[in-house]
C-alpha cells in the first residue's frame, strides 16, 4: 500500500509536503517495475525544477527511467548517500531513499497531486 501521508504523480513519484518544501522520491510500484536499481542521476543543489519536467533519472538492470518533478521550485537538499547506494530505492522507497527536497515556488502545484487512494486506483 502507498502511504496515506504522501501525494503522488501519474509518473510514479511521491511527494511529502512540509510547509513550502516537498520531499520527493519514487513509489514502490515504480521500483518494482524498474527492478534492481544500479544508478540514480539527481539534480544539483540550487537547481531550479519545473513541475512535470524531467529532473533526473533512475537506471536499473532493465532500463533507464526519467524522474519528473511533481512541483516547481529550487533544490535545497539532495540525498547524496543515495548516489552511493542506489539499491536503497528497492528496499526503502518511502524512507531512506528519498531523492531531493524542493523549496516550492508555487505551493499550489501540490493541489494537482494525487491522494494515495487516487494513485492506487490508477494502478489497479
Amino acid at each position: 500500500m502507498n502511504p496515506e501521508n504522501l501525494q503522488y504523480t501519474d509518473t510514479h513519484q511521491w511527494a511529502r509536503i512540509e510547509d513550502d518544501v516537498a520531499i520527493i522520491g519514487i513509489t514502490d510500484y515504480a521500483q518494482e517495475q524498474l527492478g534492481e536499481v544500479v544508478y540514480v542521476d539527481l539534480p544539483q543543489l540550487g537547481d531550479e525544477v519545473t513541475a512535470g519536467e524531467v529532473m533526473g533519472s533512475v537506471e536499473s538492470v532493465k532500463s533507464i527511467s526519467d524522474l519528473y518533478s511533481p512541483v516547481s521550485g529550487k533544490i535545497i537538499e539532495v540525498n547524496d548517500p543515495l548516489m552511493d547506494e542506489p539499491a536503497k530505492i528497492n528496499t526503502d522507497p518511502y524512507g531512506d531513499a528519498w531523492m531531493v527536497k524542493i523549496e516550492m515556488s508555487h505551493p499550489s502545484d501540490a493541489d494537482a497531486l494525487l491522494s494515495a487512494a487516487d494513485y492506487q486506483a490508477k494502478l489497479d
